[in-house]
């Protein structure tokens, strides 16, 4: 049977899950090492754990964690396949990895599984406090694999946004059991589709699983609402239009009106409607003060969420030298962060920071549009023939448009894939043009930064930490009954 987990503690402070990467194993640990709740991002994490093991897996953590892994045959074919003792030749010389289908093949679901079974692992060794996986909605391919190595790690927590996560609940409760389940895909012009998954790539006998608690990130108290009624979610993230990565739309904006969001009054979330629901919540998004903790509890909110701060600390996955010009450049208080109504392909708003010398930057330099090679964004449609076909509004206009879509549809948007990748560390090789692909910094407003300096030239979790939980002691509240 599924453990129940009506009585654990819930954390106040939960630490973003951010980007690809950047929310790593050991920034999630080293907050759950002060009992709070450390996320690791699950985008794209097959791809990531591939780039560290060809870069040579210079602190063996890979190599440890897959000792721990519950089917031994299986964590030796990924080493196998992706490990590179002496690391690139080049740099930026990846081996490509498979994209996600409806049929993707074993090999695939393999790394992914073990990919994400280790980052949770690792980040929870040592760690007293609470481990959870963030998951994006829009991002449905490689979800259940993903999900089902989070679980062999004995993942707490799941929290998934950039969308409406209904069926998540559901199917976590089937892989806490092993069993064969299957995620609905959203089919442009035609039929949803389904994508199976069976646990059984993982050749091992294994106990039923313990059901960590789901948190769904919402920006609407209608979402919550229904949500709720759906039930299997234990709590919400109540994410404000200034948060970084993707944000809900606002009131009435629609992204093929060509211009940038503008956020008003009626996009305010209504706490009490929330609160009614029976279920724990926390407030995200410019969270970063002292008092931010004491006047979210003061709403109704069990704590905060905070991604931003955590982001460009020492902790973080973020690119080191990336990381420290943004620093400074915010110290100059020459940065901004721009919410761009056509930026990402999915068609939801998002953030970007115009830190010079970035694919985001003032004046950046225009990157030539070129064929999807990690496809985490890419839109599955109906093809002619009736089978499923996949396409991104931020690959070349004349493949999108000989996929059936729409040439209005690429106009502004940018490769979130590459940019991201090369901003935790991982620059690809262009396929045109040469070099390396371009660093794409998303974040929340980072004017603050400095606050967390304290005098010094760089900062790390603790010091987020401390600066935030300074002004309160109110004890950890114990997770609510779903209603």
């Amino acid at each position: 049977m599924v453990t129940d987990l009506s009585q654990t503690p819930l954390p106040r402070l939960i630490q973003g899950g951010m980007g690809i990467a950047i929310s790593s194993w050991r920034l999630a640990r080293a907050v759950a090492s002060r009992g709070h709740l450390g996320v690791v991002s699950g985008t794209a994490i097959d791809r990531v754990v591939a780039c560290r093991l060809q870069e040579g897996d210079a602190d063996g953590s890979i190599r440890e964690a897959a000792e721990a892994f519950p089917d031994q045959s299986l964590a030796t074919r990924v080493l196998q396949r992706w490990f590179k003792p002496d690391g690139l030749k080049n740099p930026g010389s990846y081996k490509p990895v498979p994209m996600f289908s409806i049929s993707p093949p074993k090999a695939l679901l393999e790394l992914a599984t073990f990919s994400s079974f280790c980052e949770v692992w690792l980040a929870k060794q040592k760690a007293k406090g609470p481990i959870g996986i963030n998951l994006l909605e829009k991002i449905q391919a490689p979800t259940l694999p993903i999900l089902y190595g989070a679980l062999l790690a004995g993942v707490d927590t799941v929290l998934m946004g950039a969308g409406i996560p209904r069926d998540i609940p559901g199917l976590m409760d089937q892989l806490c059991q092993h069993e064969t389940c299957s995620l609905r895909l959203t089919v442009e012009d035609g039929p949803a589709a389904d994508i199976p998954f069976d646990p059984s790539v993982v050749e091992a006998d294994l106990p039923a699983l313990n059901r960590p608690q789901f948190l769904a990130i919402i920006s609407s108290h209608v979402l919550a609402m229904s949500l709720a009624r759906s039930g299997g979610v234990d709590g919400f993230i109540v994410e404000g239009p200034i948060a970084g990565g993707h944000n809900a739309g606002p009131r009435g904006w629609k992204y093929e009106s060509h211009q940038d969001p503008v956020y008003g009054p009626k996009d305010q979330v209504d706490l009490d409607r929330v609160k009614s629901l029976g279920l724990p919540f926390w407030l995200a998004g410019g969270k970063d003060d002292p008092d931010s903790l004491a006047q979210a509890q003061e709403l109704g909110a069990v704590g905060i969420q905070v991604g931003t701060a955590f982001a460009f600390c020492s902790d973080s996955g973020m690119n080191d030298s990336i990381r420290r010009r943004a620093i400074a450049y915010a110290i100059a208080g020459e940065v901004e962060t721009r919410t761009e109504g056509r930026g990402s392909p999915t068609g939801y708003p998002f953030k970007t920071l115009d830190l010079p010398g970035t694919e985001g930057g003032r004046d950046p330099a225009i990157r030539q549009r070129q064929a999807c090679a990690h496809g985490y964004l890419r839109t599955a449609y109906q093809k002619e023939d009736g089978q499923v076909g996949w396409r991104c509004a931020a690959e070349p206009e004349a493949d999108y448009v000989r996929k059936g879509g729409d040439p209005a549809d690429c106009e502004g948007r940018r490769c979130l894939c590459n940019g991201l990748l090369a901003t935790a560390g991982y620059p690809h090789a262009m396929r045109l043009g040469g070099g390396l692909e371009l660093p794409l910094i998303t974040s929340g407003m980072i004017r603050d930064l400095p606050r967390f300096l304290n005098g010094k030239d760089d900062y790390n979790a603790n010091d987020i930490i401390d600066h935030l939980c300074s002004q309160t002691t109110t004890t950890p509240n114990l997770l609510h009954t779903a209603v």
